[in-house]
């Protein structure tokens, strides 16, 4: 019993973190350069690194991209992330593109609880068509958070943009890849944790997207 808690508390007390920050500053979260738009090749480098960090909503769907990718079979684990990735850069061209897209960041929002829910619900995912049609709602999901991305950067020219698309596309790759294989690893130790692990995951983004949406919708 003490080892599978010991499992269970650094994700419990992630949601709590999280939580917390949600209640200290929704708003600053989204400004990992204090709101000013990077003008180098570093600025641009450490606010795309920073961003899905520092997001508490994109962060939280980090966590529900890599366990609904832990269920799929093979090379499809690591591609739908990929998918998800190439959406956020999507996004971020459109928003550059001066394309609006109404309640963006309801929209984020909304695709945590959801992504929450789904893995709550055990989406199976071991056909290779569900695991396109992963891939395909991932890269959905992207397009809204990529856009939200866009926000901190535009204006920029054209060497911090490309360093702070690079950033934000590495950090969220290396960010799931990391949660993926430590979430492997668990299981292989216990399967039991490692479904209780998931579990939590799941409750803490339906938790901290519903508390988004409800800071979006005031």
């Amino acid at each position: 019993m003490n080892r599978n808690s010991s499992h269970q508390n650094p994700m419990h007390s992630l949601i709590l973190a999280g939580v917390g920050l949600l209640a200290a500053g929704p708003a600053l979260a989204h400004h990992p350069m204090g709101g000013a738009t990077p003008s180098t090749m570093t600025e641009g480098l450490l606010s795309g690194l920073g961003h899905p960090i520092i997001g508490i909503d994109h962060l939280a769907f980090l966590v529900v991209v890599a366990l609904l990718a832990y269920r799929l079979p093979g090379a499809a684990r690591w591609l739908a992330p990929a998918a998800f990735v190439g959406g956020t850069l999507g996004g971020t061209l459109i928003h550059l593109r001066a394309v609006d897209l109404p309640m963006a960041e309801l929209l984020v929002a909304f695709t945590v609880v959801a992504g929450g829910i789904m893995v709550l619900f055990k989406l199976r995912t071991n056909a290779a068509s569900n695991a396109a049609g992963l891939s395909a709602l991932l890269a959905v999901a992207g397009v809204f958070h990529g856009y939200a991305y866009g926000e901190s950067i535009i204006g920029a020219e054209a060497t911090p943009l490309v360093s702070y698309l690079i950033g934000f596309s590495m950090v969220q790759y290396a960010l799931i890849a990391g949660m993926l294989t430590g979430l492997s690893m668990l299981a292989v130790r216990s399967q039991g944790s490692a479904a209780r692990l998931v579990r939590t995951g799941g409750l803490g983004a339906v938790a901290v997207g519903g508390l988004f949406m409800a800071v979006s919708l005031v």
